[in-house]
């Protein structure tokens, strides 16, 4: 855990505090600062996700002059672990100790659902830089829980469409047998029109995917429809691949199953994969060319959709404490100034729906060779334009 008020390059260690406190700009007393509780994994197997989630948060804090909203920032870093439990601990801390105005960060739904009614009753506002689970986007919605990344079926959704214009007629899909994994492969579900050939669960823990892949060859589906996060899907493409797999079926998935990290870890296997994102490194606006060119300075590599995600949330933030003044105990007011979303999202068009989820386009990257030989996303379409969730007409929100 760490604490900084005005020192965008927070790092998640027990000997922060102290370094941070000798480089601050200007300490701030605390009804001067915005404090935002950011709990990610940044441990075990999910954790190079927490990192990128990290990262780009600290560089819109940097882009933001190093305060968001003019207002100095004090940011307390914590390592869910990846486990519901460590992750209640923390949010104790951030809403009792540390009184924060936000809290955010965490990758998992099965980590965030467990902890997000008692932040929500606290009365403080949750920002999701990644999961949108579907109780919350409808008869749950709340006007304190803003989906800032996406709804969980939506990426899904778009692979769905994509895969009935290409033509193919069977679909085997796979996913971890927890909230998000099973909301996603419902997503790919709902757009698709083709047969889906078999729908398998595994562990959220696992690596092995031996027998998947002995079911698969048997099912013989025209493609197979993944969403497995992290490690997960590095060795499930990997394996596929030396199994020859890959040139037997085609391989779609979500974003952040085929982002810059995940190609660098599984080499030729990747190349032709499309995956659907709401960002790509390339898309053509001044905002995401400063923010790739400035991560690739910062942190030495290229940011994958969480790090795009994480930044938007800070610019978010930053737009709405520029709103309300840095009068953040005006709550209302700081909520109905998140809801404008008056900020230049790097992903190009965003703006909340009524339940406080994105209307965003949906875009298809294909992992494609460079002149040079490197394997990279290229941004080849728009799947769908200005998409909403299927579920904001359930919610009731004034």
């Amino acid at each position: 855990m760490s604490k900084a008020a005005s020192f965008p390059r927070v790092r998640a260690t027990a000997t922060a505090a102290a370094l941070i406190a000798s480089l601050a700009f200007c300490p701030a007393q605390a009804e001067d600062a915005v404090k935002i509780g950011l709990l990610t994994t940044l441990s075990g197997p999910g954790s190079a996700l927490g990192n990128e989630i990290r990262d780009g948060f600290n560089l819109a804090v940097e882009h933001a002059g190093g305060k968001l909203g003019g207002v100095p920032v004090e940011l307390e870093i914590e390592d869910d672990h990846q486990d519901p439990q460590t992750a209640r601990r923390a949010v104790e801390r951030f809403l009792k100790r540390d009184k924060v105005d936000v809290v955010t960060g965490v990758v998992f739904s099965n980590v965030l659902l467990p902890v997000l009614p008692e932040i929500l009753r606290s009365d403080t506002v949750y920002l999701s830089v990644n999961t949108g689970p579907k109780d919350y986007a409808g008869a749950k919605c709340d006007p304190r829980f803003y989906a800032v990344a996406w709804q969980n079926e939506d990426i899904p959704a778009a692979m769905g469409k994509f895969a009935t214009e290409k033509g193919y007629k069977s679909v085997a899909l796979i996913a971890p047998n927890y909230p998000g994994g099973r909301e996603s492969l419902d997503g790919f579900k709902r757009l698709y029109k083709g047969t889906i050939a078999d729908e398998v669960y595994t562990k959220l823990s696992q690596l092995d995917f031996s027998a998947e892949l002995a079911q698969l060859r048997a099912t013989k589906p025209d493609a197979v429809f993944l969403f497995l996060p992290g490690g997960l899907g590095v060795n499930f493409i990997k394996q596929m691949g030396a199994a020859g797999m890959d040139k037997q079926m085609a391989i779609l998935t979500p974003g952040f199953s085929a982002d810059v990290d995940t190609i660098r870890a599984v080499g030729d296997a990747m190349e032709g994969l499309y995956n659907a994102s709401q960002w790509a490194a390339d898309l053509d606006n001044p905002a995401n060319k400063k923010f790739v060119a400035d991560f690739e300075k910062s942190y030495g590599r290229t940011p994958t959709m969480y790090a795009a995600q994480a930044y938007d949330t800070a610019m978010l933030i930053n737009s709405a404490v520029r709103k309300v003044g840095g009068k953040m105990q005006d709550k209302a007011a700081f909520r109905q100034a998140l809801k404008a979303a008056d900020f230049q999202s790097i992903r190009g068009s965003f703006k909340f729906n009524t339940n406080q989820y994105p209307i965003q386009d949906i875009y298809m990257r294909q992992v494609q060779r460079t002149a040079d030989g490197k394997l990279q996303n290229k941004l080849v379409g728009t799947t769908l334009t200005q998409h909403a969730d299927a579920f904001a007409a359930e919610c009731k929100m004034p």
